[in-house]
């Protein structure tokens, strides 16, 4: 029996500068839908350093290179190629996504900018060999980018914060769940404080029964009867490869977002200190670059994330 198995996380939820990136990673694996997750705790033990939650990995010894190397590998695995550009990382991961200020600077981004291409090759290679011993197969890593300009006509929308993490997030799982026919399991990181999900996985899964399995503090869990699947969203949910390669995925097209925007907006402003986009520090980025967004006439709702 196979079971497909999706991993989602999110990088950038916080920030109030830059993209919110959302990833999701599919596998397949060789066993019953109660069954899978010792096959991919197996694989982890093995593939320890090359994957893992992103924030791990990304502040470790290797830095962004191994966060890099993890996420081409990732890529690579599931039969894809490593992309040389950004326009290429994101036809790969099927992102389509809205123009920002900072598209030029994205455009010349060449890739991979820290890890090696052959070093990211061999991980390729390392992981996919090591999934195969413990009946697992990559299938497909997906991405969806809210730039600041949609994210805020959804806030005039309606929806809130959370609403727009939740709906990205679960409209990408329900397209990777169709890829395949039979039983899917999807894995989630809780996003934030929310405990009900019920609803949400009626809109994006077009299923007007959804049956809740557990609400604790820890984990939510449901079965969409009408795609055989089951959805769990689990407080540390990295600690899981699937989200964990998501979480990673996630974190690597953001770090590339931020690094455009920062040689773009760094190229119009003398002296402009780089940033990450989170709130404390972003405040201060606004303020040394009013002058300058005023000045371009570009609109603060295609810069500035309101919340």
């Amino acid at each position: 029996m196979k079971t497909l198995v999706v991993g989602t996380d999110e990088a950038g939820y916080g920030p109030n500068l830059g993209p919110l990136v959302v990833a999701a990673t599919a596998w397949e694996a060789a066993a019953a839908p109660g069954d899978v997750e010792p096959l991919f705790e197996a694989a982890a033990a093995g593939l320890t350093g090359l994957w893992g939650d992103s924030k791990v990995i990304h502040r470790g010894g290797g830095g962004f290179a191994a966060l890099e190397r993890g996420a081409l590998a990732a890529m690579l695995a599931a039969g894809g190629a490593a992309p040389a550009t950004w326009s290429a990382l994101l036809a790969a991961a099927g992102c389509e996504t809205e123009p920002a200020e900072w598209a030029a600077a994205a455009a010349a981004l060449q890739l991979p900018c820290a890890a090696g291409r052959d070093g990211c090759a061999a991980a390729g290679e390392r992981a996919a060999a090591a999934l195969a011993a413990h009946g697992l197969r990559p299938v497909a890593v997906r991405c969806r980018v809210v730039q600041p300009l949609e994210f805020n006509a959804l806030l005039d929308a309606g929806l809130n914060k959370s609403d727009i993490l939740s709906h990205a997030t679960l409209d990408l799982a329900a397209s990777l769940v169709g890829l395949a026919p039979g039983d899917s399991v999807v894995w989630c990181d809780r996003h934030g404080g929310r405990m009900r999900y019920a609803p949400l996985l009626s809109r994006s899964f077009a299923a007007p029964l959804v049956r809740v399995v557990a609400e604790t503090p820890r984990v939510s869990a449901y079965h969409v009867d009408a795609a055989a699947c089951r959805v769990e969203f689990t407080v540390g949910g990295e600690s899981r490869l699937p989200v964990a390669v998501a979480s990673m995925t996630a974190k690597y097209v953001r770090e590339l977002a931020m690094r455009a925007f920062n040689a773009w907006w760094c190229g119009k402003v003398p002296d402009l200190a780089s940033t990450a986009g989170y709130p404390l520090d972003a405040a201060r980025w606004r303020r040394d670059a009013a002058a300058a967004v005023a000045s371009l006439g570009i609109g603060w709702d295609a810069v500035w994330r309101r919340a």
